[in-house]
């Protein structure tokens, strides 16, 4: 299983969207897909249609050892996707982690536990670099970076890539970052193009070739409780997910790809 961590510390820049949709479309593919709700306002489990009084065990119960992935993980309505749901109570976690030995690497020992079980996971981080997120980077094999297209993008950008240098020489020495994908771009919208090509001479090929547009069927799947893939399939925001995934597949490891 190659685990992919979805984070950015700004919030409202489409993590949620991107986890979503990008591991709907893995799914969809063939791909055993496993996605991990670690933020505490549960918006992948709702976004998934998996409703609050179903998520009897949740991703707290995996950080505190009260349970399993495989027994906690829920079906979803799209074949080969599972989500370990969230709940309020991880908004708790950070506190009580605090004093439990390996803090920071509870998450990986959970995924190590099911590393037969699915071809790759996604963990949708909270927008902070607390406990969780660092869990979820000791966990994982890779990030995948939302940017919003606005002026403020590569300044907290700056700020994420300092802890994941501090992640690798602490926790994690293989962390990598898979790659940056624009997210929210508007084309009426001379600012974003400036953004996107900024970021492009920033970062080079680090950045998806596929841009994530600002589109109302992706704003209104999650209020249905299914991905934008499934909602409007046809839709601009649902073909740039599709795009993502594909550049996705092209760069993971050989190794690590579904047969």
């Amino acid at each position: 299983m190659f685990t992919v961590a979805i984070a950015n510390q700004k919030g409202g820049v489409g993590k949620t969207t991107t986890a979503i949709n990008t591991a709907t479309a893995m799914a969809a593919s063939g791909w055993r897909t496993l996605l991990i709700d670690l933020d505490p306002q549960g918006n992948a489990s709702t976004g998934l249609g998996i409703a609050k009084e179903l998520r009897g065990q949740s991703s707290y119960d995996l950080l505190l050892g009260e349970g399993t992935i495989r027994q906690i993980a829920l079906d979803t309505t799209i074949p080969n996707l599972r989500v370990v749901p969230s709940t309020v109570d991880l908004s708790g976690a950070e506190v009580e982690l605090v004093s439990l030995e390996n803090r920071a690497m509870r998450l990986r020992q959970a995924i190590d536990a099911a590393q037969s079980d699915y071809d790759i996971c996604f963990i949708d981080c909270p927008p902070s670099l607390g406990l969780l997120t660092l869990n979820a980077m000791a966990a994982a094999d890779t990030l995948l970076v939302p940017l919003q297209c606005e002026f403020f993008a590569l300044e907290g950008l700056s700020q994420l890539l300092q802890t994941v240098e501090r992640v690798r020489e602490h926790l994690n020495p293989q962390l990598g970052i898979i790659g940056v994908a624009l997210t929210m771009f508007d084309r009426r919208n001379r600012l974003t193009d400036q953004v996107a090509d900024d970021v492009r001479n920033c970062l080079g090929d680090l950045v998806f070739e596929a841009v994530i547009p600002r589109n109302v069927r992706l704003s209104e799947a999650p209020s249905h409780g299914m991905p934008a893939l499934i909602y409007d399939y046809a839709c601009s925001g649902s073909r740039a997910y599709i795009s993502l995934a594909r550049e996705l597949i092209g760069r993971l490891p050989s190794l690590r790809k579904a047969a």
